[in-house]
């Protein structure tokens, strides 16, 4: 329970956290592991060393079915994928069978509500549905505007009963393949239906600290038996809420309501490769007068990684300051990267001083601390594209 006295939700792997030792913390609502024994920077380590499992249960799942075509044939995917790209900018009529493509809600001054993942299921029975995962902060509302904005011409069914586990770093393969014989042969942003213990499951290959890795859709009745089953492996630790925002950090990823919002545009959050090539040339989205303006013209301010001098990390907050004292922009995350063993930040700033390699101060603790504009990823990533 917090300590407003507002209930908290939890998932179905809360026992299996509570019984591994974990601190647990609030988030989105939901009483979440942030560490376990070892501590942040351990985790973190042993992630990008070996392999961390991550619960993710407290994202929504659900899938968006077409109404306009019987399903199971291509005509069916083409409808429902029509109705969805009237609220992203992503080429979702171009998805394969099993293919995955990240993309963000928009609203019509061209924000973003949400980062989402969208996917077409891999069997052709699936045409005409697509598999989404929002974040767990904003789920009840993007669900809402999703299904508000297309009735009449898709249902969105939300899969309440489904857990979400990601298991991520070089040995998550091996580790996955245990369970799933020919799975470290399945490729970066795909998804395929599998069967273990008996239960069936969507298994991606995706996830969002950098590495290689999966996220493994499970009924919440096998949440757990799953769970500890990856567990047995030596090389698979838990990790918590503290170490993927570490991962992701140095992974120059964005945490919506951080780095991404409803002001912010795609060109502007520096994630412009989700408006398709065809969305650019057809437009037809939320916002999409602004988007292809920014794109033509670019923007007023974008992200940008920062590298803070030293061993001091700037964080959510600070002011970004030019070499002679002007205000240009403000971090939006920040903190000390163990694998890139520095302080690494991420935030906004005016267009004109994002160049990389352009001296900044951030502003911490009303002290001047220089830095500089810095390329992203700040550790690069290891996906497995075959």
């Amino acid at each position: 329970m917090a300590e407003t006295g507002r209930i908290l939700k939890r998932t179905p792997l809360y026992g299996l956290h509570r019984a591994l030792g974990a601190k647990m913390v609030e988030f989105a609502g939901y009483e979440m592991p942030v560490q376990y024994a070892d501590g942040v920077l351990k985790e973190h380590l042993w992630t990008r060393e070996r392999a961390g499992l991550f619960d993710v249960s407290h994202m929504g799942q659900a899938f968006l079915r077409t109404r306009e075509s019987p399903r199971g044939t291509a005509e069916a995917h083409d409808a429902v994928a029509k109705a969805l790209e009237t609220l992203v900018p992503g080429e979702v009529r171009k998805l394969k069978r099993g293919a995955m493509r990240y993309s963000v809600l928009l609203n019509e001054r061209g924000g973003i509500v949400d980062d989402l993942m969208i996917t077409r299921p891999a069997m052709p029975s699936g045409d005409g549905s697509l598999f989404l995962v929002v974040n767990a902060a904003c789920k009840e509302r993007d669900f809402e505007i999703v299904a508000a904005a297309l009735k009449g011409k898709a249902d969105l069914e939300i899969e309440a009963e489904r857990a979400l586990v990601a298991v991520q770093g070089p040995r998550a393969a091996a580790a996955i393949e245990r369970l799933f014989p020919g799975a470290a042969e399945q490729t970066f942003m795909t998804m395929r239906p599998r069967e273990w213990s008996e239960t069936y499951v969507l298994l991606s290959r995706c996830g969002y600290t950098g590495e290689d890795g999966f996220e493994i859709s499970v009924p919440t009745a096998d949440a757990e038996r799953l769970a500890r089953a990856l567990l047995e492996n030596p090389d698979v630790r838990p990790i918590g809420l503290g170490a993927r925002d570490s991962l992701r950090l140095e992974a120059g990823l964005c945490l919506y309501g951080h780095d991404l919002n409803e002001e912010a545009s795609p060109v502007e959050g520096n994630i412009a490769f989700v408006v398709g090539k065809r969305r650019r040339e057809e437009g037809g989205f939320l916002g999409a007068e602004r988007i292809l303006k920014e794109l033509d013209k670019g923007p007023a301010r974008v992200r940008v990684g920062l590298r803070p001098e030293g061993r001091a990390p700037a964080r959510e907050g600070a002011e970004i300051q030019s070499t002679d004292g002007r205000l240009i922009g403000i971090v939006t995350s920040g903190g000390f990267g163990p694998t890139a063993n520095a302080p690494v930040a991420m935030g906004f700033v005016d267009a004109v001083s994002s160049a990389i390699g352009t001296p900044v101060n951030l502003m911490v603790r009303g002290k001047a601390l220089p830095a500089s504009v810095a390329g992203m990823p700040f550790v690069p990533h290891r996906y497995y594209r075959g």
